[in-house]
């Protein structure tokens, strides 16, 4: 009887461990602190956190197609209201969201560089960011990730020309 449930058992596993194949995707749940480097208005959105999901597409080169989207708000506020020469002011960022594609370079397990670009919806309007990205999974079975990033969103201002800019740190979990 011990044999019989023992054989059974052992038949599971090896069928289980030879019967997985590689999912074509992998999505990942992310959240994120943000710190401005550079903007208009810094004062009035000096740092922030986020959350979002990033999609990576399985192949079997290094280079990894990857979609990105996020959704960030700034709280942190100095109170200043800041006026342009002809007393107007500048919007402020309260908040952003992120569009981005790209590709990821993995070359093992538990690293990967890449950079992704699309558009940034900020303060009622539609720019053009670039973000590139160093990232690391805890473990082989790549279930966690963390990830260090750099955000430029072009010509926030149009008058002055000026970005925005900055920097995050984030965590995320696979779920797919």
């Amino acid at each position: 009887m011990k044999l019989f449930f023992t054989a059974i058992l052992l038949t599971s596993f090896l069928l289980n461990g030879f019967g997985q194949t590689q999912k074509k995707v992998a999505f990942y749940v992310t959240t994120q602190f943000n710190q401005t480097l550079y903007d208009i208005t810094r004062g009035n959105n000096q740092s922030g956190f986020g959350a979002g999901g990033q999609l990576f597409f399985n192949n079997t080169s290094h280079f990894k197609p990857s979609i990105e989207l996020t959704a960030d708000l700034y709280l942190l506020d100095d109170k200043v209201y800041r006026l342009r020469p002809d007393n107007s002011s500048y919007d402020v960022v309260r908040g952003m969201i992120n569009l981005l594609g790209g590709f990821s370079y993995q070359p093992g397990t538990n690293f990967n560089a890449g950079v992704s670009a699309g558009p940034s919806f900020v303060a009622g309007k539609t720019l053009f960011g670039i973000k590139p990205a160093i990232g690391f999974f805890f473990g082989k079975n790549q279930r966690m990730m963390g990830k260090f990033s750099y955000l430029n969103v072009f010509d926030r201002d149009k008058e002055t020309g000026k970005d925005f800019g900055a920097i995050s740190l984030g965590i995320g979990l696979r779920l797919l």
